[in-house]
């Protein structure tokens, strides 16, 4: 079968075993469900978006929860991580996680070192966050590491230069949009909030489907927002709309993400 033009990329970040009011987090019986529907579309026919799933931070959950659903349905997911967690913070993988993530044959990524975000970072910063990061991943994996998922969503064209000139091929970005290949540079993201449901979820695939052109237009508007009020008072804003929890690295990481919301 062919693989349709279009892509969506879907991305998580913390599964748990039962609901939170936590907006970022999804229960892994819903994660599932949604898993399952990505593999029937593969399976059945061409939809109007090929899904792919990607998970940003490196939470423990993606491999206690996530790995197990993916590799029971072949599928196979992007895991971008934020190196300096890596076996330093509570709840996040460690080497041994990561390294038996890229034996199942999942995409390791970086997410940077310590999730700052890159438009805040000056030129040694940016070094550490990409250049350092790209070189660990490579060293503990023994792998070629040419992805990057930019924390926060946040960029310039000054961002864009740095991450090309450490190395990275492929960009993430947290846009809400249709990537027309697997290929494309800087590919877009639909955030999934654990209140988003199976069926709102399957209508961003049905053909004709308008919802996913919705969300980017409220992406451009947040944008806005986020330019007039600055990152630090949007960032409190944001944890008091999605019930962030305190004290916990996952809320803090989560809260500089661009969230795409749905009606």
């Amino acid at each position: 079968m062919n693989h349709p033009p279009s892509r969506l990329y879907l991305l998580y970040h913390e599964l748990r075993a039962s609901r939170s009011e936590y907006s970022y987090v999804v229960a892994t019986g819903e994660f599932e469900r949604q898993v399952d529907l990505f593999s029937n579309l593969k399976q059945t026919g061409e939809p109007s978006l090929w899904p792919e799933v990607t998970f940003d931070d490196g939470h423990i959950s993606n491999f206690e929860f996530a790995l197990p659903i993916l590799q029971s349905r072949a599928i196979k997911a992007w895991f971008f991580i934020t190196v300096g967690w890596t076996g330093q913070r509570p709840g996040y993988m460690g080497w041994h996680e990561l390294r038996a993530l890229q034996e199942a044959g999942q995409t390791i990524g970086a997410h940077g070192w310590t999730h700052t975000l890159l438009t805040h970072c000056n030129a040694s910063e940016l070094h550490r966050e990409l250049v350092d990061a790209r070189l660990t991943l490579e060293d503990k994996l023994g792998t070629s590491i040419t992805t990057m998922s930019l924390p926060g969503g946040r960029y310039n064209q000054r961002v864009l230069a740095a991450c090309r000139e450490a190395g990275y091929t492929q960009i993430f970005t947290s846009i809400p949009k249709a990537e027309p290949s697997s290929t494309t540079p800087t590919p877009g993201r639909l955030n999934v909030r654990g209140d988003m449901s199976l069926e709102w979820i399957s209508s961003l695939f049905h053909p004709g489907s308008r919802v996913l052109s919705g969300l980017e237009r409220q992406y451009q508007m947040k944008s806005a927002a986020k330019s007039l009020l600055g990152d630090r008072l949007y960032e409190k804003l944001w944890a008091i709309l999605n019930r962030k929890e305190p004290d916990t690295d996952a809320g803090e990481a989560a809260a500089r993400e661009d969230s795409a919301h749905h009606q």
